[in-house]
């Protein structure tokens, strides 16, 4: 399904990547339509696994809601990487969508939340020490499938011990995390950085509420509204966010976004929770300018099409 906006003979022509259950995009993403018009821009939304869909005729791509990737990811890497123009582009695609990119970030030096990972078959037993953990697949969208455990609960270690199966057993990679009590008083800071001439520059930042508070209840769990607000940003936060944009293979120069997420750790210095660079929100509703940024990163990538 494609949904057509300011379309207009001779304009440079954009694709808004989205995924069937939303059509429109969400009211965040809708923001940039406005902007990209004035600049000249005609934008398609379209669906990525739409097989009618010709991408050869747009000038970019531009992934920004494919939400259901997750459980096909096979399938959306190889759709990636037969899209011509396609930001972030496909090689950023499949290293992104696995986290254990953070086991590479780790090495690389920056602070990353500590994190065991279990390959499916293995069998996993809760630490003997207490404390509350998080567990989640390496290929997740959305808190899909994550949960939160207070081992010193034997209920919750009887839980944990049950979703790290689950997860095995179809053939998974589970990640194992402490969780950051700080995300429940200071929350997640997420940073944004957009496209500009000279590469990705820091645009805004939000502050996200924490979100996890239990174990993983599978599809019968009720959605949670994310508690969102702006942020300004530490030093700190904007060093970490730094050399975490520093350590990307390959750098960052072909990239349109990056959101980088922190919480503090229990020394109150912050580390690195995910690194989003295939279809992140970009909370451009909540920074004066942000759209307006948006749009000038995606005319930059215009500039630079073969």
């Amino acid at each position: 399904m494609t949904t057509n906006h300011q379309s207009t003979r001779g304009e440079p022509r954009v694709a808004l990547v989205t995924w069937a259950e939303l059509v429109d995009l969400n009211g965040d993403d809708q923001l940039v339509l406005s902007p990209l018009a004035a600049r000249g821009v005609a934008v398609d939304i379209v669906v990525w696994d739409d097989p009618a869909v010709d991408w050869v005729r747009y000038d970019l791509v531009v992934l920004r809601s494919p939400w259901d990737y997750a459980l096909r990811r096979d399938e959306f890497v190889a759709w990636a990487a037969s899209v011509p123009r396609l930001v972030n582009p496909a090689d950023v695609v499949r290293w992104n969508t696995d986290k254990r990119y953070l086991a590479e970030l780790a090495a690389a030096g920056v602070p990353v939340v500590p994190t065991t990972w279990i390959e499916p078959g293995e069998t996993w037993q809760p630490p003997a020490e207490t404390g509350e953990y998080v567990l989640k697949p390496s290929i997740s969208a959305g808190s899909q499938d994550t949960g939160r455990y207070d081992l010193a609960d034997p209920e919750h270690r009887r839980l944990a011990a049950a979703h790290a199966r689950r997860l095995s057993d179809a053939g998974r990679v589970t990640m194992v995390q402490p969780y950051l009590p700080a995300v429940d008083t200071e929350g997640e800071t997420a940073l944004l950085y957009l496209a500009g001439p000279d590469g990705l520059t820091f645009s805004h930042a939000i502050r996200k509420g924490p979100m996890l508070t239990g174990p993983d209840l599978g599809p019968s769990a009720p959605e949670k509204a994310e508690e969102i607000s702006p942020r300004t940003p530490g030093r700190a936060e904007l060093a970490v966010a730094e050399r975490t944009l520093a350590a990307v293979p390959g750098g960052t120069r072909a990239l349109l976004y990056a959101r980088v997420d922190l919480i503090p750790g229990p020394d109150g210095e912050p580390v690195l929770v995910e690194l989003e660079l295939t279809e992140p929100s970009l909370f451009i509703g909540y920074a004066d300018g942000a759209p307006d940024r948006l749009a000038g990163a995606i005319t930059t990538h215009l500039t630079r099409r073969p």
